[in-house]
């Protein structure tokens, strides 16, 4: 088993990133297998003059879905505590899954298995969440999708996980009108996007970057017609193909990619 780098900060985690990449590129490979020694979902990729990592899910080979409290009705709140779940010993992909309160009970709509354990949102308030249009990341079976809320409540769609953030970052292939290429607000943000129906894509940055390169990236470099932020410094990512595990503090809901049995 590969060991997992436990971060105690986020520009340490970011740096070994790097640092790791750098020197397996600079590998001679004498094989196809020995040029891609790791099978795993994530990738880091330079975008814009900054870092990404980007885990791509094909929901034939991984289920996605979401997790809060534990067996014994505990916030679940870390990567490890998730780890120590049934589903633990599956899990591919982690990161934090939307806004949350305090007591890290979600600021919008959430469902788990089926059940809808916070109705949506659609006050209209300040800070991200209500940058309006906001969305919804949902999980039907085996496909997904990325919604305005206004749309989706229309829709009456009856999910099987679903997590309500904002704002939107590219809505049917558009940027939010709200986004300004002169914008010098850059935080470290995570978000998911869609390819189709059965593609979900995560991404987080390891740079502090603006909500327009952030939309960029999923639009123009990733592909998606419609992906949501998720947050942003709190922004956390578990990836055991690249040896990561972000411990930067207690979390609320979480999105995790399990790979399927056989």
């Amino acid at each position: 088993m590969k060991p997992i780098i436990f971060t105690l900060g986020r520009a340490l985690s970011r740096t070994a990133i790097i640092l790791l990449t750098i020197l397996v590129s600079l590998e001679l490979p004498t094989s196809r297998a020995a040029a891609q020694p790791d099978s795993g979902p994530c990738r880091p990729i330079q975008y814009a003059d900054s870092t990404f990592v980007v885990c791509t899910m094909d929901l034939r080979q991984y289920e996605v879905r979401l997790f809060w409290r534990g067996s014994d009705g505990e916030v679940l709140g870390s990567f490890d505590r998730l780890k120590e779940t049934p589903e633990g010993s599956r899990l591919a992909v982690a990161m934090n899954a939307g806004m949350y309160h305090e007591d890290r009970s979600p600021v919008g709509l959430y469902v788990e298995n089926g059940k809808e354990l916070k109705a949506a949102n659609t006050r209209n308030g300040p800070g991200n969440f209500h940058l309006k249009p906001n969305g919804i990341f949902f999980v039907k079976g085996r496909q997904a999708g990325v919604l305005e809320t206004g749309t989706y409540l229309k829709r009456k769609i009856r999910p099987d996980f679903a997590t309500q953030s904002g704002p939107m970052l590219v809505i049917n292939g558009q940027i939010h009108p709200q986004f300004s290429e002169q914008s010098t607000s850059r935080k470290i943000r995570n978000g998911v996007g869609v390819k189709g129906q059965d593609v979900v894509v995560f991404a987080i940055s390891e740079d502090p970057v603006t909500f327009s390169t952030f939309a960029r990236l999923f639009r123009d470099e990733l592909g998606c017609a419609n992906a949501l932020f998720l947050d942003g410094s709190v922004s956390s990512l578990y990836a055991p193909s690249l040896q990561r595990m972000d411990t930067i503090m207690p979390m609320g809901p979480i999105v995790g990619a399990l790979r399927r049995r056989l």
